[in-house]
């Protein structure tokens, strides 16, 4: 598919210097640029990859890049070759955006292969030195503050996580949403069941309701689609979304939503790869870079938690604070982070742990 009418989006732009060696490009014109996105669910009108496109296409109306895309495309290897060098030899591709963290691997010996074409990975750790690199945002924020909100907001004390994968980045996420909780309800409990999909309706939505029958008034999750919202609202819960602000498919649940901004990142790794100025790094932005927020909460959030919140954000935005600064304890009691220290990049993005207030297993 090719995309080349397209409306702005409604968001700044934040620059990102690409630096360094020569790759794709050269002539400093975007235009000449085509960028392709691979995503591993479908655009829909909420969620991962409808976040994804709107960043797609946000970088397009900005650069004049042309842009392709494919829905769907399963987490390995022969399904993301097949369409990577599709994109390639037939189409004329200069940057690859792989956006799932299955695709890392693949990616990877691409990149190999064709080393005059670019490769940018989300969520992976993976890279060179000459043409692949990756991206994340650090989503535990606004994680954070969205736990905050919906501790304030349980009666019962229980809330339930519907979560894809047992990896760091999804368990570094429920740590930061029951940080928050605990925050704002320090006997509160957060219950998680792992669905092992990123994208499956039926199954997150059965993995909402039995957290809600199990006594869960609050569901959050890491997840794709807004089923478990659907779940929760039926049943005269609440719901904290995922990915973008999914507040029109059940408003009587939502709360808010840690959301993702790609545009600007998308902008920038096309801009660098027309320039020859690209260089591949490990790009981790958070609140202060806009490329993780919080939606606009609900109503009915307490005023004075709602103030809580934009307070501690702001102390997130300036570097004031992070999530991740201790006490904090594992499910077990041990120490993880002492007292007024701040967990290092490394040790989030390898965390295997569960924080005390967690119900469940982080190594199923």
């Amino acid at each position: 598919m090719r995309s080349r009418t397209l409306t702005r989006l409604a968001i700044a732009l934040t620059g990102v210097a690409l630096l360094g060696a020569a790759c794709g490009g050269g002539d400093g014109d975007p235009e000449d640029v085509t960028a392709a996105f691979v995503l591993v669910g479908p655009v829909g009108d909420a969620g991962w990859n409808w976040a994804h496109d709107q960043g797609r296409q946000y970088a397009e109306d900005q650069t004049g890049a042309a842009t392709l895309f494919v829905e769907s495309v399963p987490e390995n290897a022969e399904d993301f070759k097949a369409v990577a060098v599709d994109f390639i030899e037939n189409e004329g591709a200069d940057v690859i955006f792989g956006t799932s963290f299955g695709y890392m691997d693949p990616m990877l010996e691409l990149s190999e292969e064709y080393p005059d074409v670019v490769f940018e990975h989300a969520s992976g750790f993976k890279m060179n030195e000459a043409n692949f690199g990756n991206f994340f945002g650090r989503m535990y924020q606004p994680r954070y503050l969205s736990g905050m909100a919906a501790g304030a907001m349980t009666e019962s004390g229980q809330l339930g996580y519907v979560a894809a994968f047992p990896i760091p980045e999804v368990i570094r996420g429920i740590n930061a949403f029951t940080l928050g909780v605990l925050e704002t309800n320090p006997s509160a409990e957060v219950h998680v069941i792992w669905t092992f999909t990123w994208f499956d309706p039926a199954v997150e939505g059965d993995s909402a309701k039995a957290l809600l029958e199990a006594g869960a008034d609050v569901i959050a999750m890491h997840q794709d689609s807004t089923a478990a919202g659907v779940a929760a609202q039926d049943a005269g819960a609440r719901w904290v979304a995922y990915n973008s602000d999914m507040r029109d498919f059940a408003p009587d649940a939502f709360i808010t939503a840690p959301v993702w901004n790609w545009g600007p990142r998308y902008t920038a790794i096309i801009e660098a790869v027309a320039a020859g100025t690209y260089e591949p790094g490990s790009y981790w932005g958070g609140m202060d870079d806009g490329i993780v927020d919080l939606a606009p909460l609900a109503d009915d959030v307490p005023g004075d938690v709602a103030d809580q919140i934009s307070d501690v954000a702001e102390q997130i935005r300036e570097g004031e604070w992070d999530v991740f600064t201790g006490e904090i304890r594992d499910q077990e009691g041990n120490v993880r982070v002492a007292a007024g220290e701040t967990l290092d990049d490394g040790s989030m993005l390898g965390m295997d742990w569960f924080v005390e207030g967690v119900v469940g297993d982080a190594s199923p």
